[in-house]
């Protein structure tokens, strides 16, 4: 009993040096790599990129080597630094010839993040839906969660843990009144308090159907959207911008990026050459102009400058970086929250 506490011991120790032994080394030997920033800017028509240098400090340059400084930056990014430019009173009364108001920019600006890390994360499967339509400022988290079976949709009080049978008898009829197949694939929402306002979720029912569903005065509100001809979708996201324009996005099984608009619930084709959720992060800095949607990996920052009325590629900004792991075993992955034995 000895002999096998003591070598369970040994191949424990075993295990974390080849883990922990190369990962200080690579740690305490590696310089500290810097990855630069990137805005698409309207005026320029260029990306402008922000990096630093360590005897140079902070560097603003577009992609054919000029350099600005931050005052220039200021005016070349004015939805970015509208505050700035604000204080300054430097503010342009119009830009590409529209007129703007900084009230104006800043309802239609929007920042949108999508981790493959929380992607990828355990689903508990028990979704609180809000009240969109509750006539007060602040938003209030309910008293029950649903869940989507096999035959139907369930509401569960959270105090008694029970079934609220009349509530999940309404909210299901109304469902299979749109011709909606239970279960659900796919259920995206973003089920907090901390927002503007509700749009509930979006459902994809099990004959890979779209579906718009939110609670409006205790009653739901069930939407069939239409998908265009071969349009298989894989990852649903609910955006809720301020603006109200875009409902949410949509990801295709090819990673084509979509976009669902609110009004009519128009489902427009992006430019970007690729997006896999799975694997990659997802950043979007949005203005009324144009869009900079930034998608890393493993192997790269790849920025993409999107026109914010049509959704077409404008520019691609490649910017290849190296995120090895430190050492060839692991217990962790930025790709999920599961801590398990990896080998890489």
């Amino acid at each position: 009993m000895i002999r096998i506490s003591k070598l369970f011991i040994l191949i424990t120790l075993l295990l974390l040096g080849c883990w922990l032994l190369p990962w200080c080394v690579a740690f305490l030997s590696t310089d500290q790599q810097s990855v630069p920033f990137a805005l698409y800017s309207t005026r320029l028509n260029d990306f402008l990129k922000m990096d630093y240098d360590e005897e140079k400090g902070i560097i603003r340059e577009d992609t054919k080597g000029n350099h600005y400084t931050q005052e220039q930056t200021d005016s070349l990014l004015p939805c970015f630094y509208v505050r700035q430019l604000m204080a300054d009173q430097r503010f342009p009364d119009s830009i590409q010839g529209v007129p703007v108001t900084p009230r104006n920019i800043q309802l239609t600006n929007f920042n949108f993040r999508a981790n493959a890390y929380d992607l990828n994360a355990p689903v508990i499967g028990l979704y609180p839906l809000l009240e969109s339509m509750s006539g007060r400022v602040d938003l209030v988290m309910p008293d029950d969660v649903f869940r989507i079976t096999g035959q139907r949709i369930e509401f569960v009080v959270m105090e008694t843990n029970t079934i609220d049978e009349t509530k999940s008898q309404i909210f299901t009829q109304a469902l299979l009144k749109k011709k909606f197949v239970f279960p659900a694939r796919l259920i995206a929402g973003n089920p907090n308090a901390r927002k503007e306002y509700d749009q509930g979720y979006l459902l994809l029912d099990a004959e890979g159907k779209l579906f718009h569903l939110k609670q409006l005065r205790g009653r739901p509100y069930v939407r069939a959207v239409s998908l265009p001809e071969g349009l298989e979708v894989e990852h649903l996201f609910v955006t809720e911008f301020n603006d109200r324009k875009i409902l949410g996005y949509l990801v295709d099984a090819s990673h084509h990026f979509y976009v669902l608009e609110t009004k009519g619930y128009r489902i427009c084709k992006t430019g970007i050459p690729s997006y896999n959720p799975v694997t990659d992060d997802c950043m979007i800095i949005g203005n009324r102009f144009n869009w900079t949607m930034r998608v890393s990996n493993e192997n790269a920052d790849n920025y993409y400058a999107l026109d914010a009325n049509d959704y077409r590629l404008l520019q691609t900004l490649e910017n290849p970086v190296q995120r090895a792991p430190f050492s060839i075993l692991s217990f962790t992955s930025m790709y999920d929250k599961f801590v398990r034995l990896r080998w890489f």
